[in-house]
């Protein structure tokens, strides 16, 4: 059980006892709430005293009177909005006002409870500061996890997007300048690299494009029954003029009945990134083996390759948006680091799961299960 620090600001003895006595061994929770919260209960008899506590103590709810011997309750109130605390503050008074119920709210007081009052409503009060209390600072954490995310999110953007844009302006200068001849032949490498680093630019801008969809839940679901060996089938035609320059093969093998109820873009979506993946970081002349097996409620994908492998840290990072192998064998292989962290979420959307198993310069398996239902 969490413990909110309470702090009593009143100049009458009674009543600050009167709260410990309501509020001892009481606790307040939510459903949408990680645990309950109980008090423990600080008293300050002026506002100075008030001050100084603050100063010094984390206080997480103010129960402030106004009528107070020397610096007033909205004095108080004000020095607590100057210091931009992190608290909840509820003013308790017999001399409730329209100016004073301005001022006080201008300043950042939750709410008002007048004196006398039950224990029955200090604690329906309380229930409400403290719910007030979490949910302000949930939402403030969100955000600022939030802000951190898009500065992360624009930074690897940022560095992803610069480096194939100066290699293209670079060549685009060389050939401006007519550097290595006038004919088009003596340029011709340098417009098969541009020509690379702008498809990797595309693939990148297509690959954000999905992850937003996914992210935001705009992506609207299109659930079919469909044959995922099909699916797969479609992929590897797409992916044939790469394997073939790399000199792999790519075979299907199935068992079962490898139908399912799902969206063909999504798992076409999942099959071009996994056999791609495959082929990409395969060495030239190896194998690539797709594997569908009926599994009765469920399809098992097995995809593996004859490929460069990983490092079991690669591994547990491999999932995660922007990350990419970086080694002297992976310098030349563009991409954008997000295909499997959007394969993974796809996957998770139909409750499935997906892990992958490798061998530095042996190769990686991944192995996806899909539940029908």
């Amino acid at each position: 059980m969490a413990t909110l620090h309470l702090l009593v600001v009143d100049d009458e003895p009674g009543i600050r006892s009167g709260i410990n006595r309501i509020l001892n061994n009481y606790s307040v929770g939510y459903p949408f709430m990680d645990e309950d919260f109980d008090f423990e209960i600080t008293e300050a008899g002026t506002g100075e005293d008030a001050i100084e506590i603050l100063n010094n103590k984390t206080i997480d709810v103010v129960l402030l009177d106004n009528k107070l011997p020397g610096m007033d309750g909205i004095e108080v109130l004000e020095h607590i909005n100057k210091q931009q605390m992190d608290l909840a503050v509820m003013m308790i008074t017999s001399f409730a006002s329209l100016d004073l119920a301005i001022k006080a709210t201008r300043n950042g007081a939750y709410n008002f409870m007048p004196k006398p009052f039950t224990p029955q409503e200090l604690r329906s009060s309380i229930e409400n500061v403290a719910k007030h209390l979490f949910l302000k600072r949930m939402t403030r954490k969100m955000q600022e996890e939030g802000k951190q995310i898009r500065f992360q999110f624009l930074s690897v953007l940022s560095h992803e997007l610069k480096s194939p844009l100066n290699a293209v302006e670079g060549y685009l200068k060389m050939m401006q300048d007519r550097q290595f001849g006038d004919k088009l032949d003596d340029y011709e490498k340098m417009i098969d690299r541009s020509l690379t680093r702008l498809k990797g630019m595309r693939n990148l801008i297509m690959d954000l494009l999905d992850l937003t969809k996914i992210e935001s839940g705009k992506k609207q679901r299109r659930l079919r029954d469909i044959n995922l060996a099909e699916i797969a089938r479609v992929a590897m035609d797409t992916l044939e003029p790469l394997a073939i320059q790399k000199g792999v093969r790519v075979s299907l093998h199935c068992e079962g009945n490898t139908n399912m109820l799902a969206d063909s873009d999504e798992m076409e979506i999942v099959f071009n990134n996994m056999v791609s993946n495959a082929v990409k970081y395969n060495k030239d002349g190896g194998n690539v083996e797709v594997k569908i097996t009926d599994k009765q409620q469920a399809l098992e994908i097995i995809v593996t390759d004859t490929g460069i492998g990983m490092s079991s840290e690669d591994c547990e990072n491999i999932f995660e948006d922007f990350v990419r192998i970086k080694s002297n064998k992976t310098k030349d292989i563009t991409g954008s680091g997000l295909g499997l962290s959007i394969t993974k979420k796809m996957i998770e959307q139909y409750n499935g799961s997906i892990k992958v198993e490798s061998v530095p310069d042996q190769g990686t398996t991944f192995i996806i299960s899909l539940p029908r239902n």
